[in-house]
C-alpha cells in the first residue's frame, strides 16, 4: 500500500477546510450529517496518507 505524498497530504487537508468551511458558513444545524463523511475521510488521508475513497476505486477498477 503506497502511502501518498506531502504534496496529495496538502491537497487532502486543504479541500477538507473548504468543506468545511462551507459547513460552517452554511451551519452546523441546518447541513445534513452525510456531507461530514468526506471531511472526515479527507482529514483521515491527510493524517495518514491513506486515502480510503482511492484504494475501495482501485480494487474495484483494477484489470489484473
Amino acid at each position: 500500500m503506497n502511502k501518498a505524498s506531502i504534496s496529495m497530504r496538502v491537497w487532502y487537508a486543504a479541500f477538507a477546510v473548504v468543506i468545511f468551511l462551507g459547513i460552517y458558513l452554511t451551519g452546523f444545524a441546518v447541513v445534513h450529517w452525510l456531507l461530514y463523511v468526506p471531511v472526515a475521510g479527507f482529514v483521515f488521508a491527510a493524517v495518514s496518507g491513506i486515502c480510503p475513497s482511492q484504494l475501495l476505486f482501485m480494487k474495484m477498477f483494477d484489470s489484473k
